[in-house]
C-alpha cells in the first residue's frame, strides 16, 4: 500500500496531467471495489472541470466544485493510467510493468476528457476505492474526520506529539501507525524514522523523553521530504507519470534488511526483524533504545 510519499508523487503527476481538463463522459466496466461505485453520483462529473487534486493522509481528493468532490484511495493494487490525445499510455501511480495485453481485465473506471484524454482507474485486487462527498461537510466522511496533523504541516511538533503520547502505554510504533495520530505514515517510513530517531520500536510511547519525541517529529519530516524528493519507494513497483522508479528503498536503513549489517559505522550489530501489531518491523538492537 502507497504511504503519504507515494500518494504526494501520484498528485503531482495528475497535477500536471488533468487539472483543469473538462470531463465528456465517464465508463464503469467493474464498480465493485471495496466500495460500489455510485454511478449516479458519478454522472455528476460530466461536463464538470477538475479544478483542484489535494492529498489529505493517503487519500487524493478531487475537487470538482465547491459543493463536489470525488476521493480516492488505492488500496493494495490501485493506479492510475492516463492516456493523453495520442491514446498513448502514462504511467501516473505504483504497479508492475505496463502490459497491454492485461491491463484491460482491471480497469475498473474510465473517466473521458475533451480532446479524448482519459484517465484510467486500474485495480486487480479491487481494494481500493473511489467515492464523492460534499467538501463542506467532509467532517462527515469518516475516512477523513479523524485524520490526524498532516506531518509535513505545522501542526505536527513536539507540543502536539507531546500530549498526543501522554499517559498512553502503547508502543511507539503502533502509535505512529495510527492515522489518528499522525496521518499518512505506514510501516515503511515508520521504521525508518524510528532508526534514525534511534529508539526502539517496541518502546512504550509514554516512556519517551521530551528529546526522543523533538526527534521523531523532525526526523518524520526529513525523511518524508527525502522520499517524496527521491520519487517515492518501489516496494511495489512505484513508478512516476515519466514512469521512473521510486529510488527512496535505495536508502532504507532498515526496512526489508533483516540480517543485513547495521548502516551506522561504529555499529557490528545486524538488523533484527520481529512482528509488531502483525506488521513487520526492523530495527537495530544497539543503535536503537
Amino acid at each position: 500500500m502507497p504511504e503519504l510519499p507515494e500518494v504526494e508523487v501520484v498528485k503531482r503527476s495528475l497535477e500536471k496531467k488533468i487539472q483543469n481538463l473538462i470531463i465528456k463522459n465517464v465508463k464503469i466496466n467493474d464498480g465493485n471495489l471495496r466500495y460500489k461505485v455510485d454511478k449516479r453520483k458519478l454522472l455528476k462529473l460530466l461536463g464538470k472541470k477538475i479544478k483542484k487534486i489535494e492529498r489529505r493522509s493517503k487519500y487524493l481528493i478531487f475537487k470538482i466544485s465547491h459543493t463536489f468532490a470525488m476521493l480516492v484511495h488505492f488500496g493494495m493494487t490501485g493506479k492510475f493510467f492516463f492516456f493523453d490525445n495520442k491514446n498513448i499510455k502514462h504511467k501516473t501511480s505504483f504497479f508492475y510493468a505496463i502490459n497491454d495485453q492485461k491491463d484491460f481485465k482491471y480497469d475498473r473506471v474510465t473517466i473521458i476528457f475533451k480532446k479524448n484524454q482519459k484517465l484510467v482507474y486500474n485495480d486487480i485486487r479491487k481494494f481500493g476505492f473511489i467515492k464523492f462527498f460534499n467538501p463542506n461537510n467532509d467532517k462527515k466522511i469518516f475516512h477523513l474526520n479523524k485524520l490526524g496533523p498532516e506531518p509535513l504541516k505545522e501542526g505536527y511538533n513536539l507540543n502536539y506529539l507531546i500530549k498526543y503520547v501522554l499517559g498512553k502505554k502503547r508502543t511507539i510504533k503502533d502509535m505512529l501507525m495510527d492515522q489518528r495520530c499522525v496521518s499518512g505514515l505506514g510501516n515503511i517510513y515508520v521504521n525508518e524514522i524510528l532508526f534514525l530517531s534511534k529508539i526502539k520500536p517496541t518502546r512504550k510511547a509514554n516512556d519517551l523523553t521530551n528529546f526522543e519525541v523533538d526527534k521523531i517529529v523532525k526526523n518524520t519530516k526529513k525523511i518524508l521530504k527525502a522520499a517524496i524528493k527521491f520519487g517515492g519507494s518501489s516496494i511495489k513497483n512505484f513508478s512516476n507519470e515519466e514512469g521512473q522508479k521510486g529510488n527512496f528503498q535505495q536508502y532504507f536503513k532498515v526496512y526489508g534488511r533483516k540480517g543485513e549489517s547495521c548502516s551506522n559505522i561504529d555499529c557490528n550489530k545486524n538488523i533484527t526483524r520481529v512482528v509488531i501489531s502483525n506488521r513487520a518491523t526492523f530495527f537495530c538492537k544497539r543503535c536503537q533504545k
